[in-house]
């Protein structure tokens, strides 16, 4: 592949996405104007305590900010919309198009955080075709995905048409009628299309992915079988699933109580848009439902993936105020597990069967189908777009391997494409395609008030404290350099076979020895004056402890050590061998 210019190639850095699940987020460069493509989220791991969400690490975008000129947006999923409101409070993007569902959803997002003022929303349809900037114009094409109202782009950019499908899967029998626009892909095709960037989730499953529809007779067939209350728990986002829900709720004369924040506001924005329909009085508050025979009740509700704060997972641990489980009720849960989720689903299942429930989960049952394409739909869009370059993302890395792998089986050659991180810089000009550097990117955390930013320092401390435990010690010295008291030792969390009485004597004893082998290195007299280096010997005596502490109890608490002075008291943290220091009053 011949080498042209860097300021003739268009740089594509995805910020999230790759090698992982979520956070899709995508950088689209050319000269001084960048446009992004969609900005999402994902859920903490286990070990991100406190954690609510986490975002890409905006570094980049926040360097060129003067040069972002505009968002596209392919549909309303959080993997995709749910880190916009975040990036808003440090970034004004002018101006962000998307479909008539996803912008309803982000509307309320951004009034809520308090940033709707810094950027302008505006709705697209199918085949509209906008320009941003004075490179860029993206023409919208309809696909089909688990969420209504879901688009494949096709970015004009000066080295040639790149074609991103978002997340998609061919469903030839769309729940809203609203079917793939193949025509208009294969157009693109026909005239030639520079590079393919496309979706690689489902990269290692054969076959196509089975329309949305075939969810329906299965699911027809748990209503016609269920005796009692029927709970369904599905993702709040697969508008189409709940339609079909509420469709087979009337059908089976059942009234529908809805549980869930998002859930709720889904289906009134879908409702609104005309991508739900169902009689008024189908959904009714719980309060009526309550006094309704079982038979008759469905509750819809968030929490198939097991989240600690659902309804779903509340009602399972018998911490709902309304609802409780009872003999008789079948619970659907309508969805698989998200890698990581996994524990928490069965844990969940298993806390609804103790309660006399019976559930419906699994593969087996066929309650619930991907929205993302497997290896035949994949194949599918490589034939009808023709691509000359090809780029993987959204997904794992042994996904992204096989997605190459199947583009190569369709005729694009292997130095055609590239296996990409986040942060990888990826030029694109008329005639190659290359990895060319790499700019900052990794992950924010928001905690669980969704007001702050955990760093890594924070992070550090909480994983040590559900790791280790913490020790408290307390310690007054006087101006002589002797202990005024027994040091104050308390330990939470902390596993030893230690006795805690012997501990605080060994930490004693460390402490007094400081004081008398180093106490004039931190003492001096000037002038007829006292100096006394309580920094510089607290800093030593905290050395101590902590090395005192990991041989005595063979692990790695946090320490916290106050030294109170006769000057001023000195609060010091040390998680490891990192310190934050704080003076608090006398």
């Amino acid at each position: 592949m011949t080498q042209n210019n860097s300021s003739n190639a268009l740089k594509i850095i995805p910020l999230g996405g790759l090698h992982e699940i979520g956070k899709n987020t995508c950088v689209f460069e050319y000269g001084d104007e960048i446009v992004l493509l969609d900005a999402g989220l994902a859920f903490p791991t286990d070990g991100m305590h406190g954690v609510n969400i986490v975002l890409p690490d905006m570094t980049y975008l926040r360097e060129n900010r003067e040069k972002i000129k505009g968002m596209i947006i392919t549909h309303g999923h959080e993997d995709h919309i749910g880190g916009i409101a975040f990036h808003l409070k440090q970034l004004d993007i002018p101006v962000m198009y998307g479909p008539r569902l996803a912008l309803a959803l982000l509307e309320g997002k951004l009034e809520e955080a308090g940033v709707a003022d810094r950027t302008e929303l505006r709705t697209v349809r199918p085949r509209d075709i906008i320009r941003i900037g004075s490179h860029f114009f993206v023409e919208f094409i309809r696909n089909t995905h688990s969420i209504a109202d879901s688009f494949t782009v096709a970015i004009h950019t000066p080295v040639g048409v790149v074609i991103h499908t978002g997340d998609f899967k061919f469903d030839h029998t769309p729940v809203d009628g609203e079917k793939f626009d193949i025509q208009r892909l294969a157009e693109y095709g026909e005239k030639g299309v520079q590079c393919l960037i496309s979706d690689s989730t489902n990269s290692e499953i054969p076959g196509f992915t089975p329309s949305e529809r075939a969810v329906f007779p299965n699911l027809d067939r748990v209503f016609t079988q269920a005796q009692g209350r029927l709970l369904i728990t599905t993702f709040a986002s697969s508008v189409h699933r709940i339609n079909m829900i509420l469709e087979l709720a009337e059908k089976h004369g059942r009234v529908v109580s809805v549980l869930g924040r998002s859930m709720l506001n889904v289906i009134a924005h879908a409702r609104t848009l005309g991508y739900i329909k169902c009689r008024d009085d189908i959904l009714q508050p719980l309060h009526v439902t309550q006094k309704m025979p079982d038979k008759d009740v469905l509750i819809l509700t968030t929490g198939s993936q097991g989240e600690p704060m659902s309804a779903m997972t509340r009602i399972a641990n018998g911490e709902h105020r309304q609802v409780k489980i009872r003999e008789g009720d079948t619970v659907v849960f309508s969805a698989n597990p998200i890698p990581g989720n996994t524990i928490a689903v069965v844990n969940t299942i298993d806390k609804l069967m103790m309660n006399g429930a019976k559930v419906v989960y699994g593969k087996d049952q066929g309650i619930h189908v991907s929205g993302h394409g497997c290896q035949e739909d994949q194949k599918l869009m490589l034939a009808l777009t023709r691509p000359k370059f090809f780029l993987p993302v959204h997904g794992e890395h042994r996904m992204l391997i096989k997605h190459s792998q199947t583009a190569q089986s369709t005729g694009i050659p292997a130095e055609n494409m590239v296996i990409i991180d986040n942060g990888d810089v990826v030029e694109l000009t008329k005639d190659s395609i290359r990895k060319a550097g790499k700019v900052k990117a990794g992950i924010e955390l928001v905690d669980t008030s969704r007001s702050g930013m955990v760093d890594d320092r924070v992070l550090k401390e909480r994983q040590q404290l559900a790791g280790d435990g913490v020790v408290t010690v307390a310690a007054a010295v006087t101006n002589e350099g002797r202990l005024f008291s027994k040091p104050d030792v308390h330990l939470r969390g902390v596993v030893t076979s230690v006795n805690p009485e012997q501990l605080r004597t060994r930490i004693q004893d460390a402490i007094e020895a400081v004081l008398s082998d180093r106490w004039k290195e931190f003492y001096s007299t000037f002038e007829g004056r006292i100096e006394i280096d309580w920094a510089g010997l607290e800093v030593q005596i905290e050395r101590e402890i902590h090395r005192l502490l990991r041989r005595e109890l063979q692990s790695n608490p946090l320490l916290v050590f106050l030294m109170q002075t006769p000057d001023a008291p000195v609060v010091k943290s040390t998680p490891g061998r990192t310190r934050s220091t704080a003076r608090v009053a006398s």
